[in-house]
């Protein structure tokens, strides 16, 4: 959580030194051929107070949820949640000054690096899961093990994007090239990753479903909005999202900073946005806390002992 709260600030000081304005010429003209403005279009207000309202929603819900229901363990997602949202704050100021590089980094760092703390919530979750019904077992490693190798992994990729982000705003076009494919590498280290992930916890969902009818039907007397196979469907989903929006980003650096899909707001908005909306958003249903409570008790192998379920 610190590693986020820490670039936050970076990105800060870097808004703050960065130059306002490389261009002298009217930047809404000709946006498309605009070498000083790096989106290539003028982002529009209108989809961006949709975006900002929605996930601040989501975010300041996520908190409430908390407090109220429990669930520390999606923090990372809380906090993900609030620094996309302080990205497309930077989308507005975007809009009045699109060829300002501080305005830029800011909101290009800040959506594009936020979900990594999104999938780093999903990383713990499932071993929560897992450790919650006992059934640790059928993953390749224990509950605990798996959240820690999969986060190190997600935090090594962030590095990774991060520094190849704040190489390509350099003024030097081979420093600015080799960070472009730095952080591109880190997308893709990252996307392969999550894809792993996904389709092990969809392996798992479906052995216990085959080999552990009890603990399959444990959730059956209660309503399908407290049955623990409605949280492991609500997580299938937000993979999905993540997964979506993992292959956009890498198809976009494929094509380049200025490619269509770079320089098209409407494949941003489908694509990135869209997806990560449906990816976050269906936790706000389906609050974590309601299935697995934060309480727990370790067992003999070091995997959560489920200690009540939380009913109606």
């Amino acid at each position: 959580m610190s590693l986020q709260t820490s670039l936050s600030f970076i990105f800060f000081l870097l808004v703050g030194f960065a130059t306002a304005s490389n261009s002298t010429v009217d930047p809404f003209t000709d946006p498309k051929h605009d070498p000083n403005n790096p989106l290539r279009y003028i982002a529009s207000n209108v989809p961006t107070a949709i975006a900002f309202t929605i996930f601040l929603c989501i975010a300041i819900y996520m908190t409430f949820a908390t407090v109220k229901w429990g669930a520390r363990y999606m923090l990372a997602m809380t906090i993900g949640a609030y620094t996309f949202t302080l990205g497309f704050a930077f989308r507005f100021a975007l809009h009045s000054n699109p060829d300002s590089r501080g305005i830029y980094i800011g909101e290009d760092l800040l959506i594009v690096l936020s979900p990594c703390a999104f999938i780093a919530a999903e990383y713990v979750l499932l071993g929560r899961m897992a450790g919650h019904l006992g059934q640790g077992k059928y993953l390749p490693i224990s509950p605990r093990r798996i959240t820690l190798f999969f986060v190190l992994s997600d935090v090594s990729t962030f590095l990774i994007q991060a520094a190849g982000g704040t190489l390509t705003i350099s003024k030097n076009l081979n420093t600015a090239v080799a960070g472009g494919h730095i952080f591109q590498a880190g997308l893709i280290l990252q996307a392969i990753s999550f894809l792993f992930f996904t389709a092990m916890f969809t392996y798992w969902v479906l052995i216990v479903r085959a080999k552990e009818p009890e603990t399959w039907n444990r959730d059956a007397a209660y309503p399908w909005y407290r049955d623990w196979r409605t949280l492991a469907k609500a997580q299938f989903i937000s993979c999905i999202g993540v997964l979506i929006r993992s292959g956009y980003r890498v198809a976009e650096l494929s094509e380049g900073y200025v490619g269509h899909l770079a320089t098209t707001e409407g494949f941003f908005y489908a694509l990135d946005t869209l997806p990560l909306l449906i990816a976050v958003g269906v936790y706000v249903p389906f609050w974590p806390g309601h299935f697995i409570p934060d309480v727990k008790k370790a067992g003999r192998n070091g995997d959560d002992v489920p200690l009540r379920n939380i009913g109606p």
